[in-house]
């Protein structure tokens, strides 16, 4: 399997910055001075945040390291874009040549996904000579039917690569050559995957034989239309694997579990499968639970170095089991993650089945996982990324 690297071509005249790399070089250098840096976050997205605890666990993380970065939310949704401009203009006039970290979603910064108030965010950050970067948590806008789909993709597309352009640090949460919207003449930019929304560098755990009873964790079920197809391919993937004659127990929890229990229940109910189902849960729970599990189930989509809650097993030691896409890239391929072509849940329910019956494989998995959440996925190796990029220019 091909090694890890981080650093590819954005377009044949761009490349990737190698963050690892310059920071394992930038250890022989002269003591550099402290990072001091800006996180800036818009609207939150409920019940949970997953950008906002990434942004508080990075600054944790920065902390360790004796840099700074402090979380500023702007909640136009609260206040108005009124006044969280004006907040902002007043806030900012301090953050000259400072280091700011806005993080984009079109969600972020728009109700609707007509992200244009995030241009004057930008143009105020630019007024006041901040040092611009800019962290993409979101990949690409499909196509979508109707006249006004079709406005608000062309939209987020046209905001996307207008605030790229504005940025002097990009970090990319997916490599560059996953990505369609890239400007064909962008400048450099950096991939730095995201971690999971854990405290701290987690410890995976270190199991060593597999429980009479098998545990399969779901970490979060897509709401809406789509819980209905989700339940469908885990309750066909669990049926095939307890066909084989394993005991099984399927321990839902996270985003829309609840919602999605009646459905599981009705496709579960004429089996032997224990189903236990909770909604959010602290991370600590999170945490417990999935390391506690004998694999994680994952059918929310290909999984990819953004996706928060597949991550969330990587870094906890646990194998994986999901479907591979167009975001599919190292480091993910270089985990402990056995992945099978998009929506072939034959294949899934095979790959599950070889992970709780195999015990071998199950540990070899395991610290595949454990090698490379050190390497890239544990926040300390998160911020040395991120300290390596802000501080090369």
């Amino acid at each position: 399997m091909t090694a890890f690297n981080p650093a590819e071509p954005a377009r044949s005249d761009s490349t990737i910055s190698d963050a690892t790399a310059r920071s394992s070089a930038s250890k022989t250098e002269k003591p550099r001075k402290p990072i001091e840096a800006v996180a800036l976050l818009g609207r939150r997205d409920q019940p949970t945040d997953g950008v906002y605890d990434y942004c508080e666990y990075l600054s944790a993380a920065f902390a360790r390291r004796g840099d700074c970065l402090d979380v500023v939310e702007l909640r136009w949704d609260i206040h108005g874009w009124r006044r969280a401009l004006l907040d902002l203009w007043r806030r900012s006039h301090a953050w000259k040549n400072r280091r700011v970290l806005l993080q984009y979603t079109a969600l972020m910064w728009s109700r609707r996904g007509f992200p244009v108030g995030v241009l004057a965010v930008i143009a105020i950050l630019k007024w006041r000579r901040v040092r611009l970067g800019v962290v993409f948590h979101d990949v690409d806008y499909q196509p979508a039917p109707g006249t006004i789909r079709q406005m608000r993709v062309a939209c987020q597309k046209f905001c996307i690569r207008a605030v790229f352009c504005c940025a002097e640090f990009r970090i990319l949460t997916v490599p560059a050559s996953q990505i369609r919207w890239l400007p064909s003449d962008s400048r450099c930019a950096t991939f730095i995957p995201v971690g999971a929304n854990f405290p701290s560098a987690s410890s995976t755990n270190e199991r060593t034989d597999l429980a009479a009873i098998h545990t399969v964790a779901v970490f979060g079920v897509t709401g809406g239309a789509q819980i209905a197809a989700e339940t469908r391919d885990i309750a066909y993937v669990m049926k095939q694997a307890a066909a084989t004659g394993l005991d099984l127990r399927l321990d839902v929890f996270g985003r829309n579990a609840v919602e999605a229990e009646p459905a599981l229940r009705k496709e579960l109910g004429n089996t032997k499968i224990s189903l236990a189902v909770a909604g959010v849960l602290p991370a600590e729970e999170v945490r417990v639970r999935l390391s506690e599990a004998d694999a994680l189930l994952f059918v929310r989509g290909p999984i990819s170095s953004r996706r928060g809650s597949a991550l969330a097993g990587i870094v906890c030691g646990t194998p994986v089991v999901g479907y591979r896409g167009p975001e599919t890239a190292p480091p993910i391929t270089e985990t402990g993650a056995i992945l099978v072509d998009l929506n072939d849940c034959a294949a899934l329910a095979k790959a599950l089945t070889a992970v709780l019956t195999n015990r071998q494989l199950n540990q070899e998995l395991r610290q595949r996982n454990s090698v490379v959440t050190a390497k890239y996925l544990s926040w300390d190796a998160i911020a040395s990324q991120f300290a390596c990029t802000l501080g090369s220019q």
